[in-house]
């Protein structure tokens, strides 16, 4: 593993674990009127730590982006996901709550399992699946599933409806990150032609801003704690779907390998839930009134 992927994967979840909690302590004193709504971004526009928060997310995708251009979404997808333990570590100082059990089996698992993926699967590259069938089937299947998930959390909104949306805003992330890398290949290859007259770099756009917008609406209207940890795990998931059905990823595939990837996938994802749900985590503001004014702040 390059030591440049190690650092700008890791530097990039820094930012986005940063990001996620300024956006979140903004989000939740939205109007509930804005829920799923491009309105939603529009009056929290106006909130400087909003801002702040997403000026952080930019970089960190950014860095992302790099990252991806460099290594194998296979390798940086999870390397990604330790966005969870910056996350913690700014929401900690925030509610001084200890980390106690319960935050270093999170820390020990989500870290272990991280490590125990790439050690096991030996991520690298390998020659990207030419048929657009392969691809749209997938992408598709992506993007359905965020569709039936969104329109499942439309009807629940303020019970299973936040974790549906970042499930949602997860998927959605997953397929973005492939068709960023998709999208660097093109402008390395042939320069920003080649890069402007694909659709891919128009898809990556139209899927970050509904991402956000889903985001955002799960934020609104619960704890970080119900949000964060669904967006964390189904980004990787996604992503390694992707990474391996399309773009040529190649994981280690004998018996042992296969069954440390499955412990490491499984790990990673215990490990989410259990920083997610830890009681450092902001828990909102009350949604049970009808609607909010935003405050700066």
């Amino acid at each position: 593993m390059s030591v440049l992927v190690l650092t700008l994967a890791v530097s990039a979840a820094c930012c986005l674990g940063f990001g996620f909690v300024l956006q979140q302590n903004a989000a939740r004193q939205a109007p509930l009127s804005d829920f799923l709504s491009p309105r939603l971004l529009i009056d929290l526009v106006k909130v400087p730590r909003w801002l702040g928060g997403i000026g952080l997310m930019v970089v960190g995708m950014v860095l992302g982006a790099i990252a991806l251009g460099q290594g194998e979404v296979s390798l940086v997808e999870p390397l990604l996901a330790t966005n969870l333990l910056f996350a913690l570590a700014l929401s900690r100082r925030q509610t001084k709550q200890p980390l106690g059990r319960q935050g270093w089996a999170g820390l020990a698992l989500l870290a272990g399992g991280v490590s125990a993926f790439i050690v096991a699967g030996e991520p690298r590259g390998g020659s990207a699946v030419t048929d657009p069938f392969r691809h749209w089937l997938i992408i598709g299947a992506m993007i359905g599933l965020a569709l039936l998930l969104t329109t499942y959390a439309k009807r629940s909104r303020l019970s299973a409806g936040p974790v549906l949306l970042a499930l949602a805003a997860g998927l959605l992330y997953g397929v973005q990150d492939a068709l960023t890398r998709v999208s660097g290949q093109r402008f390395t290859e042939g320069g920003l032609a080649e890069l402007l007259t694909g659709w891919q770099p128009y898809a990556v756009l139209a899927l970050g801003v509904t991402g956000l917008v889903l985001v955002q609406s799960a934020f609104e209207t619960a704890p970080l704690r119900m949000s964060l940890p669904a967006l964390t795990a189904a980004q990787p998931l996604a992503g390694i779907v992707c990474g391996v059905g399309f773009l040529g990823d190649r994981l280690r595939t004998d018996t042992a390998a296969l069954t440390w990837e499955a412990v490491g996938l499984a790990a990673i994802v215990t490990g989410i839930v259990l920083l997610g749900m830890h009681p450092a985590m902001p828990c909102g503001a009350d949604n049970s009134a009808p609607a909010r004014d935003l405050q700066p702040s």
